[in-house]
């Protein structure tokens, strides 16, 4: 009889952060509603950058291990009690996710330049607009921030770059990327984020290659600090 192996996922640097931290509760290093080191100690303590670190801090307040308490520190909870089932898969890394989308769509935005047309900019001009009265209304635009994306990929007329496109801006549905978004997208970081849509905008509407994958790198960029700091 034939024995099916099952395919083991590779460990992400921020579950095996996590892992550190939760192994040093578990021992007793710090007692339940207590709070931990600054996240400047912890990175130092662990040997680890800051994003890594609050990537793994992100985790545990997820699976219920900490609380982070903006404006107070991190907590200790009561160790959540862990079925006998697989962990719910908490997604990508959320500064490597945007580290892969500047260099993925770095690349695109260049090749979208070569293939600008008056109907694909005009698509565009519309949908900066759409994000910017969704921001007014206080609401996230996150439909028109991907159709967005989308569109730079389709002005490719390359399918495969458009579902990747596609693929990595869904990965903020993660349950990490999440509640990362809940924390740190804000009004003031959407509008942040719209100026910087328009800005790939106009070196599109120039045909200016350079420009186009500078104004777009720089957006992922600042998205990633937006989210999990530099």
């Amino acid at each position: 009889m034939s024995v099916q192996f099952k395919q083991v996922e590779p460990r992400r640097l921020y579950q095996q952060i996590a892992d550190q931290i939760r192994e040093l509760i578990q021992q007793g290093g710090f007692d339940v509603g207590t709070r931990l080191p600054p996240e400047r100690d912890l990175a130092q303590q662990l040997g680890v950058s800051r994003p890594s670190l609050r990537e793994a801090l992100i985790a545990l307040d997820v699976e219920g291990s900490v609380e982070i308490r903006s404006g107070s520190g991190v907590y200790v909870c009561t160790p959540p009690e862990r079925p006998a089932r697989e962990p719910v898969a908490l997604g990508e890394s959320p500064s490597e996710l945007m580290q892969a989308r500047a260099a993925l769509e770095g690349s695109v935005v260049v090749l979208a330049c070569a293939r600008v047309t008056p109907q694909a900019l005009e698509r565009l001009r519309g949908i900066v607009n759409d994000m910017r009265a969704e921001v007014t209304r206080r609401r996230a635009p996150i439909e028109p921030d991907r159709l967005f994306h989308l569109t730079v990929a389709e002005m490719t007329g390359n399918s495969v770059l458009v579902r990747l496109v596609g693929d990595l801006f869904d990965e903020r549905h993660s349950p990490i990327s999440t509640k990362l978004r809940s924390r740190y997208e804000n009004t003031r970081t959407w509008n942040m984020a719209v100026k910087e849509h328009e800005a790939v905008l106009r070196a599109l509407e120039a045909r200016d290659p350079l420009a186009a994958e500078s104004a777009m790198r720089s957006h992922l960029k600042m998205s990633e600090e937006r989210w999990v700091g530099g």
